[in-house]
């Protein structure tokens, strides 16, 4: 059994739903509840659902350098993102292949928090800082709760202190949430508009039960990392060590649109752009004909070659679809391209489809 290093302040409350807190980087992770999954995704479409994203590392780049730090460690141009912005980018190796993908929000007065899972991004940070003026911190006190779906503008904006329908998109802002201090941001993993609440320990407890307790009512529930699973993949959204690792480019799992050409040196900017040309495949998604889903690493087949590979599948009730992201061939990714799935235990086949499987043109999350 893996031992936990991190501890969510709200274990409790996931092992009341249900939850046996498996382990995801480091932390007890509510994985499922006793409530049906599919529920759960439905109240994130039709209502809102509340994660707790705290497994996330949160680390703080502070100091007159941290400016050179956040911009170094990351492939976005973070002289762009001003106070009270963040951005999503990819974290590389001096390879340029993908290590971690994180947010990077620039809190302002020299304060940089980027947030990410289970890769390297720590140690990233740490050789980008050496020799500058900058202070590195893991906050593991900083929780994480995110609310998403179409009614957590309207909960959320009739107990917190400030006009929470005019923050931006990837925006945040310091608040008063239910009485307790936080941060909100318009960011989520789900498709939907929502919102991230980061909060210390000691309050992040009040706000979870508060904001389940004023939502019951409209039919927010909480939400399993099961549930996260299907709402992410039919957005198209990557987690990292399924839908890339540090064997690939960002060229190869849908990163491309993160890489600024016109900054200056970054961690494997010259090796990663040397690499553009040579990508193996293209992040993909495919519907599988089969009632269930997959387990993921089967092997993906086109006039007998093999052609890809299957990460990250689920079983979308709502599209009535078997959905996988995938990784292709150029030759195999064309939508409506029929592919052979074969792996020990399944064989069957599966079509080439657009990415996002769901809300292809992002009208809901940016609304």
């Amino acid at each position: 059994m893996t031992e936990l290093t991190r501890t969510s302040a709200l274990a409790s409350r996931h092992t009341a739903l249900g939850s046996g807190l498996e382990d995801w980087n480091g932390m007890g992770t509510a994985w499922s509840y006793n409530s049906d999954p599919n529920d759960e995704h439905d109240a994130v479409r039709e209502s809102a659902g509340l994660f707790d994203m705290s497994p996330l590392k949160k680390v703080y780049i502070r100091g007159a350098d941290a400016g050179k730090v956040a911009d170094h460690v990351i492939t976005r141009n973070m002289a762009l993102v001003g106070p009270g912005q963040s951005a999503y980018g990819a974290v590389l190796t001096e390879q340029g292949t993908v290590c971690d993908d994180a947010i990077l929000a620039n809190n302002g007065d020299n304060e940089w928090l980027l947030c990410h899972g289970s890769g390297d991004s720590m140690q990233r940070i740490t050789e980008s800082a050496q020799g500058l003026n900058v202070d590195i911190e893991l906050d593991d006190d900083l929780h994480n709760i995110s609310l998403q779906g179409p009614q957590a503008l309207s909960l959320l904006n009739a107990h917190t202190s400030i006009e929470l329908e005019n923050l931006q998109y990837f925006h945040h802002q310091p608040a008063e949430l239910f009485g307790h201090s936080c941060r909100l941001s318009r960011t989520g993993y789900s498709g939907e508009r929502g919102y991230e609440i980061l909060a210390s320990a000691s309050v992040v407890g009040d706000i979870w039960d508060n904001i389940l307790g004023h939502g019951k009512e409209g039919g927010i529930l909480p939400c399993s990392f099961t549930a996260l699973d299907k709402v992410r993949i039919e957005a198209g959204l990557l987690f990292f060590g399924y839908d890339m690792t540090d064997e690939h480019t960002p060229w190869e799992v849908g990163l491309g649109f993160t890489m600024s050409r016109k900054k200056g040196e970054f961690r494997g900017k010259a090796k990663a752009f040397e690499l553009e040309s040579q990508a193996r495949f293209i992040a993909a998604g495919v519907a599988v004909n089969h009632g269930d889903a997959l387990v993921g690493g089967e092997k993906l087949v086109l006039n007998g070659e093999e052609v890809g590979v299957l990460n990250s599948p689920a079983w979308s009730h709502r599209l009535n679809k078997s959905l996988a992201l995938v990784h292709l061939k150029q030759v195999a990714a064309s939508s409506g391209t029929t592919l052979d799935v074969v792996s020990d235990d399944f064989n069957g086949t599966a079509v080439v489809e657009e990415v996002p499987f769901f809300d292809p043109s992002k009208t809901r999350v940016r609304s």
